[in-house]
């Protein structure tokens, strides 16, 4: 499939104030049962970190309770820097029974395919996601798994609840099936394409993401810098889109937070004089500093 220019469709650059408006506020008595859970699944042989760092992200941006679902053989059974997750064997936390609890309550988002690779076990694994009632956030290999699967895009389509891709330009390629030229080529283009054919809230990373709703609506991101070209740091956004879900945004909304704040924070590093060298563990800390900044000023 080529990507097929759409002149007609200019972005919106996405606004501060408007995207910081729709974050939720929070009652005076409140419990973390109000603020959803979120499990994070992937993490295969050598590929641990990728998880963490969602799932991390996901509880620093104000999820309520995070799950992590580890596919590796050796995964650890608790995160030494972050011991308030919970660690599972990926095939074992759907069914397990804090993560139940949470579907049945209806706030709950599952972000798969950090380090998840492409074996028939990583399939598995996406096939009960997308038959599963939470909302989801599909990044990394989850992306190229649907791109060789076409039974799995049919079931991505059968969805009722939301569903957020997050491709860089290779793995919207291979969505697209053509080439990363192509994509790159006409960008606009590429992210409309991706959110009529799966009917989901897409955004296409790279310099100035490009965010498209599920309503067909475009949204230019104008905020990040070269500094954030590292490791890490498509998982910490996948962790916010999921935290933002959970508080209850709707899957739009969370997404153009989510990328504006994220490019944010690695502005802020880079005010620092920290672009070389920018870890995404630093971003998803100036992320939540930012976030709670914004929240006082706006209650002010």
């Amino acid at each position: 499939m080529k990507t097929q220019s759409i002149p007609s469709l200019t972005p919106e650059p996405i606004v501060q104030d408007r995207v910081i408006a729709n974050f939720p506020k929070r009652p005076r008595d409140s419990h973390k049962g109000m603020f959803g859970s979120v499990a994070v699944i992937g993490g295969a042989s050598g590929m641990i970190g990728a998880p963490l760092l969602a799932a991390r992200a996901a509880l620093k941006l104000g999820a309520g309770c995070v799950h992590v679902g580890l596919l590796a053989g050796n995964a650890p059974g608790v995160d030494p820097l972050q011991p308030e997750l919970m660690l599972h064997r990926a095939h074992d936390i759907l069914s397990s029974t804090p993560f139940a609890l949470s579907l049945s309550k209806g706030n709950s988002v599952i972000a798969i395919g950090c380090g998840l690779e492409r074996d028939m076990a990583a399939q598995k694994l996406l096939h009960d996601a997308l038959n599963c009632d939470a909302a989801l956030v599909l990044d990394a290999d989850a992306l190229n798994i649907l791109a060789q699967r076409p039974d799995l895009c049919a079931l991505l389509l059968a969805r009722k609840a939301a569903t957020v891709l997050t491709p860089h330009p290779g793995e919207a390629a291979r969505l697209l099936a053509c080439e990363i030229g192509e994509v790159q080529a006409d960008r606009v283009a590429a992210v409309h394409q991706l959110a009529q054919k799966f009917a989901c809230s897409v955004v296409l990373k790279g310099a100035s993401s490009l965010c498209a709703t599920r309503n067909g609506k475009l949204f230019v991101n104008q905020t990040g810098n070269p500094g954030m070209s590292s490791a890490g740091m498509g998982d910490v956004l996948a962790g916010m889109i999921a935290a933002f879900i959970a508080q209850g945004m709707t899957a739009d909304d969370a997404l153009l937070l989510a990328v504006h704040l994220h490019g944010a924070a690695g502005d802020a590093l880079a005010e620092q004089q920290a672009t070389i060298g920018m870890t995404a563990t630093e971003v998803t800390e100036w992320a939540r500093w930012l976030l709670n900044r914004h929240v006082i000023l706006r209650a002010s």
